[in-house]
């Protein structure tokens, strides 16, 4: 893996976040559901989750409830891989039925990853409604999923992947990186 160059830095990817609570929130407030939780797709999905939890806290004064959902089970290529997947634990300390939750990861590429976390997330019951965040939308979607709060849209190359680094100090390293993968 090569970093080919910085899309954005981690002020841009703050200010990003920012804005996404603020619309969550908004969304919110205008549905009238107040109670909504979180629920983030590991790997980066989860610190992002995490950072939104925290915006959102500090734009309404409540922070919503937080999960963790590991999907590596459901995924569509989990027989075609060489190596096993490392295998995390799910935590979701709600009820997941009738809650309005936002699904959460760093980065929307083709749509497989979100449609292996639906699969996963209803086993655990059955949503209000659900709504996708991530932080970079790289509009070339092989399932028709879209994500409805975004943080940034690019398209780099096709042979290209997006990375998402955050580091718990938001260091000069943090931020959004386009990858060549060799």
């Amino acid at each position: 893996m090569t970093l080919k160059k910085r899309l954005y830095t981690a002020a841009e990817t703050a200010a990003a976040i920012d804005r996404m609570a603020a619309a969550i929130v908004e969304d919110c407030r205008a549905a009238r559901e107040e109670d909504f939780a979180l629920v983030g797709l590991y790997q980066q999905g989860v610190p992002l989750a995490e950072r939104l939890c925290a915006a959102i806290e500090t734009l309404s004064g409540r922070r919503p409830p937080m999960a963790m959902l590991d999907i590596s089970l459901y995924r569509d290529d989990f027989g075609k891989r060489s190596a096993l997947p490392l295998i995390r634990e799910t935590v979701i300390p709600f009820d997941v039925n009738d809650t309005r939750i936002i699904l959460v990861d760093d980065v929307l590429s083709t749509g497989r990853t979100i449609r292996a976390a639906l699969d996963a997330l209803t086993d655990y019951g059955r949503p209000g409604i659900i709504r996708l965040a991530v932080l970079v939308d790289r509009g070339s979607p092989e399932f028709p999923i879209r994500a409805d709060y975004v943080g940034f849209a690019c398209n780099p190359p096709a042979d290209h992947k997006v990375a998402v680094r955050f580091d718990d100090d938001d260091s000069a390293e943090s931020g959004i990186y386009e990858v060549e993968w060799k």
